[in-house]
């Protein structure tokens, strides 16, 4: 930890999954907050996880940690507790996400310990302290979680369709529940704020995420693609946007090549590979900025999904030109042909990067503006010292 213990006011912490690796945007998004938070708070974490966590990745996160506390979820649990959602009319993932053990553990850990604070990461972790109105409490919703499930009922098969609306309907109401048990209540980004049901929802506070400040520092590394994506591959949007890029992009531009990077590549996009030679898929690296600098563009058309897209905000970083949908530049605000390019439709897509590949120059200066924008609007050390701020200006008033 960066700063003495003595004196510092103890925070709980709660996510729904261990933010080690840095494999999907909330474990990214709960990591630096703990690093930033760790300099004023003594934080306890309780993280929630499905499977075992490894020495190295537990030590990352120790080392900003007072103690790190890990709930497993059991299959029997996740069953018994989906079953219960389908009766009580919670949504499914907080039922997945929940675990009796897990309860009375936090309970425990409540009741033994003098915090000033509870932070929950997501509205899966609310249902353990949502009761507990002897200690104030923040919520970070993170995403409208109720939208991103809207947004797959149209691109999920007809099979699917059905717990998609289901679950869209059941958020609608939580994330207008759970707004009342909480005193602090942040979100990623104002798109995402007005997206949550309830009549103050401009009371939520809007906390972006940030970059680390080794994606600034160049790597000499050979830009052997025309085009790259990052993120992870078991996440519905970002399958959806490889598939798009597959079907719309690519035969466009025959002699191109992408590159996909990700953790957990689904089986879908693993037969894209098989059946066209445009494509490589090399999985997670440890040190992904040598996945970004192979691509002379970052394409990104995402369709569903909610948020703030941290892969353009890295590629952004890095300097490489980014073409991406309304969808994703609402939450950036990044201007328009100037340091992003948005599109509303496949012919665009493919005028701006044929525009983008013939014009090196224009590469450049896209690139440029973009990590000057970023640099500027998005570090986690200001980000996070708003949720600070907040936190210690309520537990001391």
């Amino acid at each position: 930890m960066n700063s003495s213990k003595k004196n510092k006011p103890k925070l709980l912490m709660l996510v729904s999954r261990f933010p080690f690796p840095l494999d999907k945007g909330d474990k990214l998004r709960a990591f630096y907050q703990i690093k930033e938070m760790s300099d004023f708070f003594d934080i306890t974490l309780i993280a929630l996880s499905e499977r075992e966590v490894s020495k190295n990745n537990f030590n990352q996160v120790k080392i900003f940690c007072d103690k790190i506390i890990i709930c497993k979820l059991t299959l029997f649990s996740k069953i018994f507790h989906i079953s219960r959602s389908i009766i009580n009319g919670n949504p499914f993932q907080i039922g997945f996400f929940y675990s009796y053990r897990a309860q009375k553990k936090i309970n425990s850990i409540i009741k033994e310990n003098n915090f000033k604070y509870i932070y929950c990461q997501l509205v899966r972790t609310s249902e353990y302290v949502k009761n507990h109105h002897e200690i104030p409490k923040a919520l970070d919703y993170m995403d409208a979680l109720s939208i991103g499930a809207k947004r797959r009922i149209k691109k999920e098969p007809f099979y699917k369709k059905w717990i998609f609306k289901l679950e869209n309907e059941r958020l609608i109401r939580y994330e207008k529940l759970i707004f009342d048990f909480f005193e602090i209540k942040t979100i990623i980004s104002e798109q995402d704020q007005k997206l949550i049901h309830h009549p103050e929802n401009n009371k939520i506070i809007c906390i972006p995420n940030g970059i680390d400040d080794f994606f600034f520092k160049p790597i000499q590394i050979k830009k052997d693609h025309d085009f790259v994506f990052i993120g992870n591959m078991s996440y519905a949007p970002n399958i959806q946007a490889v598939k798009y890029i597959y079907k719309n992009i690519l035969p466009k531009f025959p002699k191109s090549k992408l590159l996909i990077s990700g953790a957990s590549p689904h089986k879908s996009i693993i037969r894209l590979t098989k059946k066209s030679n445009q494509i490589t898929l090399i999985g997670w690296v440890d040190d992904i900025r040598k996945s970004y600098y192979r691509g002379k563009l970052f394409l990104a058309p995402m369709i569903i999904g909610s948020g703030m897209q941290n892969k353009i905000l890295e590629a952004m970083a890095i300097g490489i030109p980014c073409v991406t949908t309304p969808l994703v530049n609402n939450a950036i605000k990044a201007k328009q042909n100037k340091e992003i390019f948005e599109v509303n439709s496949i012919n665009e897509f493919n005028k701006v990067i044929s525009k983008l590949l013939k014009d090196p120059k224009l590469q450049k200066t896209i690139g440029e503006n973009g990590k000057m924008y970023v640099k500027k609007n998005y570090t986690w050390t200001e980000s996070t010292s708003i949720l600070i701020n907040l936190m210690k200006e309520d537990y001391t008033n």
